[in-house]
């Protein structure tokens, strides 16, 4: 951000207002992050899933991403994976769907209809998702500590477990779009973001620990801070490369004057989905290490060797979850792309308006041309995105510190988020700047 921006930024005070939003909006999260769900006792509960935390690295992965707050049990324990789930589901609906991919075209009208029913479908996932996460720590509970740390549940008390849990992730959800509304920024995002980087002065302490231990351990450290500023820089290249089309406006003749044609460029990001392909691959990789958790002790014999089986083959360390990870996070990138992106609209804009591609005819050959070179682009940077995401677990296998897993994800959706909300604050800035004259 320049210090122009900057200066506008203090100058303005409806963007003080949009930051203090987002500020006081995050730390509520955080708050919210340690209140706990009502279960006999919060203390042994905690400590017991502190343990499990740091024994599991499936779940290690997820508290990560809540921020702490699977670890103490609060009621924002799902943190926002329902509504991210549910935006899955409702995207790859209005790819199918006639009656959606209407909606998705009929601009405003049709956006807040499809945000309805993503809110809509987050009600019902939250409730699956909070009583199989009650339901998987009660099981290792009873298996690791030999005790029901949950408690002898009644009907009712089950009943306000799930109401508290599921009320958190509306809630969180709630907060979202009013970060998004009301601030600067994408509010998932940006809730995630909080949630990565409020893990990170635990994680610090763990490298410092494992440093001060083992001296050997050094240079896997070093190693391993080489690879995640090689990543920063990687991921800054990826976010800001963009492709500029040229495009051309014709002369317009109004009354008795001429306006000459206006030469611009149409750019064309390399990243256009953002960060959103690593949470979406995210989410469904999470999916079969919690079905294995779930269903690893079912009485039937078949069903327990299958969840075991898969649990171990989508082990976070492994080298089929890091090859599943790169091949889903280019499959999002496309998909998110040809979500956000469509060649054929932006063409009809572009003739509408009476813009031309030079050397392109417009309408139908222009949409044409658009979609190849987006699609070109669009290959380096979903290659490119893959290759950071993966990165992480080559360093793990060759530093062999197991310890410095998590991290690169992690530091990756940081790094691309706070980009995307930098550049909308200076979208903002140049905004408010031009409202002054």
């Amino acid at each position: 951000m320049n210090l122009t921006a900057l200066r506008q930024v203090y100058r303005s005070p409806d963007l003080r207002k949009r930051i203090l939003v987002v500020a006081g909006l995050l730390i509520l999260f955080r708050f919210l992050a340690h209140v706990p769900v009502p279960v006999p006792d919060n203390t042994a509960l905690a400590a017991f899933l502190r343990n499990l935390f740091s024994s599991s690295r499936l779940l290690g992965f997820a508290d990560l991403f809540s921020g702490g707050a699977l670890t103490n049990f609060s009621i924002i324990m799902m943190g926002v994976g329902p509504y991210i789930n549910a935006s899955i589901i409702i995207q790859l609906l209005t790819q199918a769907v006639p009656k959606l991919e209407s909606l998705s075209k009929e601009g405003e009208a049709g956006r807040r209809k499809l945000n309805q029913y993503t809110r809509v479908l987050t009600l019902p996932l939250a409730v699956m998702q909070s009583f199989g996460m009650i339901f998987l720590i009660r099981q290792s509970s009873r298996q690791v500590a030999g005790t029901d740390l949950i408690g002898n549940a009644t009907l009712a008390q089950w009943v306000l477990m799930i109401a508290t849990i599921t009320g958190g992730s509306m809630l969180l959800m709630w907060l979202g779009e009013i970060i998004t509304e009301k601030g600067v920024g994408n509010g998932i995002s940006l809730i995630i973001f909080a949630g990565i980087v409020a893990a990170f002065p635990a994680q610090f302490g763990q490298l410092s620990a494992l440093a001060s231990g083992d001296t050997g351990q050094i240079i896997s450290i070093v190693a391993f801070a080489a690879a995640m500023l090689a990543m920063i820089y990687f991921v800054v290249i990826l976010n800001e490369g963009q492709r500029n089309i040229p495009v051309s406006y014709a002369r317009r003749v109004r009354g008795s004057k001429i306006y000459a044609g206006v030469d611009t460029h149409l750019p064309l990001r390399v990243i256009t989905a953002g960060v959103i392909p690593i949470i979406f691959a995210l989410a469904f990789l999470s999916v079969p290490g919690f079905l294995s958790q779930l269903l690893s002790n079912a009485k039937t014999a078949w069903i327990a060797s299958a969840a075991q089986a898969t649990g171990r083959l989508f082990e976070p360390n492994g080298w089929v979850y890091a090859i599943t990870y790169f091949i889903l996070v280019v499959a999002f990138t496309y998909f998110y792309t040809s979500v956000v992106f469509k060649p054929a609209d932006i063409a009809e804009n572009l003739q509408k308006q009476g813009g031309f591609v030079p050397g392109i005819r417009p309408g139908r050959e222009t949409a044409a041309y658009l979609k190849r070179v987006l699609n070109r682009i669009t290959l380096a940077g979903a290659l490119g995105l893959g290759l950071v995401a993966v990165l992480p677990f080559a360093v793990q296998g060759t530093t062999r510190t197991a310890a410095l897993t998590l991290g690169g994800t992690g530091l990756l959706i940081v790094v691309s988020v706070a980009l995307e909300t930098m550049r909308q604050v200076e979208s903002r800035a140049i905004t408010t700047s031009y409202e002054d004259y």
